[in-house]
């Protein structure tokens, strides 16, 4: 698998941070607060050591040094600055207004904790329009099964859980439990989408322009969080109850704090077109 090491050259290298630092990045990442809420999701949003933190994690077998945790956290009763209630909270961080480009290899490294309803993801969009017209790049999903991960454009006409989607199923005994290096090519007329730098999903502009316009030529910031529940893990497991895609099982593994996600690094290198 790509590791730190391998990195490109710095001539090459738009943005990249490996959270060696002590504490986020405040230079490079901003930690949103929740205001709306989307996809009917069971958690909030907040700036919190607690929630978003690094870890000097070394494993050297896994080429390890340092990462970036984004840990949701048992919280009952809590309320947002708009009166809205939880019993959950969690991490969002983007690089909005700071880390902004137009086309590039976009990778993360990232070992997950699969659980029904936990819903960590990896992405990218535009800063100048509203959604979907700012055109997203889902880079890496999850909403609990270890044996895939999807990927997924939105944009005018076709936004949703179709049909630019695609999961990518892992092999037995190497599943999203483990390390992976999550990544999407950006170029002016494609997207590529790799695992581990093996191709998953192509899809072109003409493919796009069958649904609905092209929004894939504007600056994009990159996204990490973790969000829990709602329609779309809801819509994969059917779970209801005790929260809406999210069994017990899930709200025991928060409660026990060993729900977590780990980002080694992420990095934006340029691209030829």
């Amino acid at each position: 698998m790509p590791s730190i090491s391998e990195q490109p050259s710095a001539s090459e290298i738009i943005f990249f941070d490996d959270f060696t630092s002590n504490g986020l990045d405040r230079s490079k990442w901003n930690v949103e607060i929740t205001g709306p809420v989307y996809n009917s999701e069971q958690q909030a949003y907040i700036d919190s050591s607690e929630t978003i933190y690094t870890e000097n994690l070394q494993d050297a077998q896994a080429n390890v040094n340092g990462v970036l945790v984004i840990q949701p956290r048992h919280c009952p009763g809590f309320v947002t600055p708009e009166g809205k209630a939880f019993d959950f909270v969690s991490g969002r961080i983007t690089t909005m207004s700071k880390v902004e480009f137009t086309y590039g290899r976009i990778a993360a490294r990232m070992k997950l904790m699969p659980s029904p309803g936990l819903w960590p993801a990896f992405w990218s969009m535009g800063s100048a329009k509203p959604w979907p017209e700012n055109g997203e790049i889902d880079i890496m999903e999850n909403v609990g099964d270890p044996s895939w991960t999807n990927v997924a454009m939105h944009g005018p006409g076709y936004s949703g859980e179709k049909p630019l989607v695609n999961k990518n199923y892992f092999s037995p005994g190497n599943d999203a439990n483990d390390w992976h290096v999550y990544s999407v090519d950006w170029m002016k007329d494609c997207l590529l989408f790799k695992t581990d730098g093996e191709l998953t999903y192509h899809v072109t502009r003409t493919i796009v322009e069958k649904f609905g316009p092209w929004v894939y030529d504007n600056s994009k910031f990159l996204l990490l969080n973790c969000a829990l529940g709602g329609m779309y893990p809801f819509n994969v497991n059917g779970i209801q109850s005790p929260y809406l895609g999210m069994p017990e099982a899930t709200v025991q593994l928060i409660k026990d704090n060993r729900a977590r996600v780990l980002i080694d690094w992420v990095r934006v290198t340029k691209v030829e077109n």
